[in-house]
């Protein structure tokens, strides 16, 4: 008796066209595990037969980047969440990660990927959550959607983590180049890369306002105060080692844009993707309140994002 196909790490894999633009999204996390126009690579993409790494292409919801010590108030009330980045004693990158999601909308060129957060320790309210991936002629667009199920306010914050490929085989961030306009970093500790404070990119290491070499650079810094288009968009350029542009786009419900080099990956995975990661907050804001969004009962929420090549 044959023994029963090995079943991928990621789970099931949801697999869309349309036209020379092709995209997978997995089962475990709802993310994007990878995205290719005519076969080269818009995000850096991860392996079937491996498990996602560096929150590759997930959704992070309720809250996106680091929460200090996992600690935070509420309408009056102390919560505690399980530390998911114990070496920093910090918890990372929301609930969903290593949920199982299910498509619930399925079309060749488009998925709706749902998974539900119940009341839990630190986290006792209850969300519905949709991610729309979509390709199209623009490339790839994702809508991500929750709503307030519970009977009680909640709070909420919410991200993604696609990295945007250098390239494809071989080619790596120090061929690249990156423009990303924004006024304001965030800036953080060492130890923990926690919040310390701000400063204006103008005349710094940081100011992406034109496309300057990421040779040589390590980044893991939110931006904000993005310069944004009559569309109401902001966009980030990285112009490749294959002689493409990538774009990312980010709607206004994402006022940050978090950009990681990702020199803290796996060797064999360092600096082949820029981690472009839309955000509602900055790191820290179930603690700070910053930019937190509170979610009355039945209240929703939807912010859009995208990548496509020039």
């Amino acid at each position: 008796m044959s023994a029963p196909p090995r079943r991928p790490p990621s789970g099931e894999q949801h697999e869309l066209t349309f036209g020379e633009h092709r995209a997978v999204v997995v089962e475990v996390g709802g993310g994007v595990r990878e995205y290719a126009r005519a076969g080269r690579h818009v995000l850096d993409p991860y392996e079937e037969h491996a498990m996602c790494d560096g929150a590759h292409g997930t959704p992070l919801v309720p809250w996106p980047n680091r929460l200090a010590d996992g600690r935070y108030r509420f309408d009056g009330v102390e919560q505690q969440l399980a530390l998911t980045e114990p070496p920093r004693r910090n918890a990372i990158h929301g609930l969903l990660r290593w949920c199982s999601w299910r498509a619930a909308e399925r079309e060749p060129h488009r998925v709706v990927m749902s998974c539900a957060i119940h009341p839990m320790p630190g986290y006792p309210f209850e969300l519905d959550v949709g991610v729309e991936y979509a390709l199209g002629e623009d490339g790839l667009t994702v809508t991500i959607r929750a709503r307030n199920a519970g009977e009680a306010p909640c709070p909420f914050g919410a991200g993604q983590h696609p990295y945007v490929s250098a390239g494809g085989t071989g080619a790596r961030l120090d061929d690249c180049s990156l423009e990303l306009a924004a006024g304001v970093r965030i800036l953080t500790d060492d130890e923990r890369m926690l919040p310390t404070g701000r400063e204006p990119v103008a005349g710094t290491a940081f100011d992406f306002g034109s496309p300057r070499p990421l040779a040589g650079r390590e980044i893991d810094s939110a931006f904000t105060s993005l310069a944004r288009d009559a569309d109401g968009r902001a966009r980030a350029r990285l112009s490749r080692a294959d002689g493409a542009t990538a774009e990312r786009w980010v709607d206004e419900r994402f006022p940050y844009l978090e950009a990681y080099t990702g020199d803290g990956l796996a060797p064999a995975r360092r600096r082949l993707g820029l981690g472009l990661e839309p955000m509602t907050c900055p790191p820290n804001a179930f603690a700070s309140g910053e930019d937190l969004l509170r979610l009355e009962p039945g209240d929703e929420f939807a912010g859009s994002w995208g990548v496509r090549l020039l």
